[in-house]
């Protein structure tokens, strides 16, 4: 027999609806939380009345929430900015590396003999497309006794001049007019602006494999021309010639050094490190870092920087290579690869140029901030310079290894990658093609090398100011020239122009270090409040209210859907089992199945107010209030005798 108190508790679990979080559906679910959740606009819409008043509480209600997920959003968004403090600090200096080169990377008589062959390729070009000649000496050729001489690899690449718009072009060699073949995937926009289509000089490049595959460059001025396609035949004569053979032909210290000063003290070329550049020969790094030593200098000033005088010697340039006279400078650091070619200053002749440097040190936060890279090694590219990771780096060495896997050799303006030799017309006769094509793709950002490198969080600048002015001066180029020839006399043998010298001054102008960096803008304190300070603005909300959320939307909405399709499928396993045995469901277990609620598993014991709802049997007749006992409302005396003192009161 069970206990009376169980009796009634199961009586009641299967009488009354179940609330809260064991309510059998979602409708009623919802219902349990609006009445009882501390939000308060929830709650209105429930006990409101009217549907106006109803559909304005729901109206603000889901407005609400829309500005929390907007904000709470926007919260989220913002967490990982960054904001940006400089500070500048006044100390002394470490003075940076700097780099110089001749614009002109080989001594032009040391070098004649490689280039003989291109320089009559070019001299022909000047005289057949401008008439220019050099004297009687240099009369022009048969076509027989140039194709003799001449390289066949000239023959293949010649220079070409437009008659027209169209395709009608007139070969350097045979000197006659010829229909470019095969398709031009390539030209310059100087077709459409020039106005004189004699103007238009180029070249035509084929691939070796497939004839009718062709690219042809134009220009609209012959300069640009004839020095594009020098300098096309001339990285492949220079990457046939040994590195020693090079270093030899350029120039050395003693011949690009004349003078030099730092901070008031004598140098020599002793602080100055070369290596040897591709494009611009020998060059001569100052302060390098390379003995472990880094200058400082610990006054600003023009007196108190680098001062030297560099002889040019603007005689021995190659004509058709360079066609400016002066030498280049990079400030750079220690670490860093010296890109002349890319962002070099140019230092004028017969002049004083005086460079003023601001120093700035920058820091960036890395991901998730920003899409920057600490040391490189997250970078699916091989440095090739051996310093350290820049942008610049990146891009040249992944053009590098593009170079090496699409055409079979390395540039010749780039490191060498491992395994790898410089291309040639010789062993890579298809080479040409292959890079202007390759640099195209490269430009349009095809080769994908542009979406993998980025940039160094960390990083050193050094802007430069500069000034010119006239040197030597009129009333002393006399003196000065003399002096400077006196002191170089027993290399020179000759009198110092002024046209071959050059006054370059390197110095800080203050020594304010400014230190630009990134710090989060966002904690994750400060984004929680944020948080809190929407819940609470827009729906009177806490922590305990978004648990709540939590489990009344996920965690209960979730069972009570698992436990209607249990009970969907347990119903159907039970109808198919009475299929097969051809039994009907008893009437008392689909009345107690009706009724009884499998999840009300608490053992608590009925209330006074719970126990008045339970239904009455039905063969019982209602209770009637019994009729009152009047005998109840007779006084009678709650003492049989009275006390002596109250008698004696009495009587008085």
């Amino acid at each position: 027999a069970m206990a009376p108190g169980k009796k009634i508790t199961a009586r009641i679990k299967r009488t009354l609806p179940v609330r809260g979080p064991q309510a059998p559906t979602l409708s009623e679910l919802m219902r349990w939380y609006c009445l009882n959740t501390n939000t308060h606009g929830c709650r209105r819409i429930v006990v409101s009345r009217g549907r106006l008043r109803r559909f304005i509480w729901i109206l603000l209600t889901l407005s609400a929430v829309g500005l929390i997920l907007w904000q709470c959003a926007e919260l989220l968004l913002n967490y990982y900015s960054a904001s940006v403090s400089v500070t500048v600090q006044f100390q002394k200096l470490p003075f940076p590396a700097v780099t110089i080169c001749n614009m002109n990377p080989y001594k032009y008589s040391s070098m004649k003999d490689y280039l003989s062959e291109l320089d009559k390729e070019t001299k022909k070009a000047l005289e057949t497309f401008y008439g220019f000649s050099e004297g009687k000496s240099k009369v022009r050729r048969s076509v027989d006794e140039w194709n003799s001489t001449g390289s066949e690899f000239f023959k293949q690449i010649p220079l070409l001049k437009f008659e027209d718009f169209s395709r009608t072009v007139i070969d350097l060699h045979s000197g006659q007019k010829r229909k470019i073949e095969g398709s031009v995937f390539h030209k310059d926009s100087s077709i459409v602006n020039s106005g004189d289509s004699n103007d238009i000089i180029g070249f035509q490049l084929c691939d070796a494999n497939n004839s009718s595959e062709c690219a042809l460059y134009t220009f609209s001025s012959g300069v640009n021309a004839i020095q594009e396609w020098y300098k096309l035949h001339y990285m492949n004569i220079m990457a046939q010639i040994p590195l020693e053979t090079k270093e030899k032909s350029s120039y050395s210290a003693d011949d690009l050094l004349l003078t030099c000063f730092f901070d008031g003290l004598s140098c020599d070329k002793r602080h100055f490190t070369r290596f040897h550049h591709p494009l611009h020969g020998n060059c001569y790094t100052f302060n390098s870092g390379e003995n472990g030593t880094i200058l400082s200098t610990s006054t600003g000033g023009s007196e108190y920087g680098l001062q030297v005088v560099l002889y040019i010697d603007e005689a021995d340039y190659n004509p058709f290579l360079v066609t400016s006279t002066g030498a280049k400078i990079i400030v750079h650091d220690q670490n860093e690869y010296p890109f002349i070619e890319d962002i070099g200053t140019e230092i004028e002749t017969a002049a004083a140029t005086s460079i003023g440097m601001h120093f700035t040190r920058s820091r960036k936060l890395s991901k998730p901030y920003s899409d920057c890279t600490e040391t490189g090694a997250d970078i699916p590219v091989e440095n090739l310079y051996n310093k350290s990771y820049s942008l610049q780096i990146c891009l040249h060495s992944c053009f590098q290894k593009a170079m090496v896997d699409s055409c079979g050799c390395a540039q010749y303006a780039q490191p060498l990658p491992a395994g790898a030799e410089y291309c040639n017309y010789k062993k890579n006769p298809n080479w040409m093609y292959c890079y202007y094509r390759l640099h195209e793709k490269f430009v349009k950002e095809q080769l994908g090398c542009q979406q993998i490198c980025k940039d160094a969080c960390s990083f050193k600048e050094w802007a430069l100011t500069t000034s010119i002015a006239q040197w030597p001066s009129t009333v002393s180029e006399d003196w000065m020239l003399r002096v400077l020839s006196w002191d170089k006399g027993q290399k020179l043998n000759k009198k110092l122009n002024k046209t071959d010298l050059a006054n370059l001054m390197v110095f800080y102008k203050d020594l304010n270090e400014r230190f630009i960096s990134e710090n989060p803008a966002n904690t994750l304190v400060i984004l929680l409040s944020n948080f809190g300070g929407q819940l609470g603005l827009w729906m009177s909300c806490s922590v305990v209210c978004v648990i709540e959320i939590v489990e009344v939307f996920f965690i209960d909405s979730l069972s009570i859907v698992m436990r209607r399709q249990w009970q969907k499928a347990k119903k159907w396993w039970n109808d198919r089992k009475r299929e097969r045995s051809g039994k009907l469901p008893q009437a008392g277990n689909l009345e107690r199945q009706g009724h009884d609620n499998p999840v009300c598993i608490d053992e608590d014991l009925p209330t006074f107010n719970t126990a008045l709802r339970l239904p009455l049997p039905q063969d019982s007749p209602l209770p009637r209030t019994p009729p009152p006992n009047y005998s109840t409302l007779r006084l009678e005396t709650a003492f049989t005798e009275q006390l002596p003192d109250t008698l004696e009161a009495g009587q008085r």
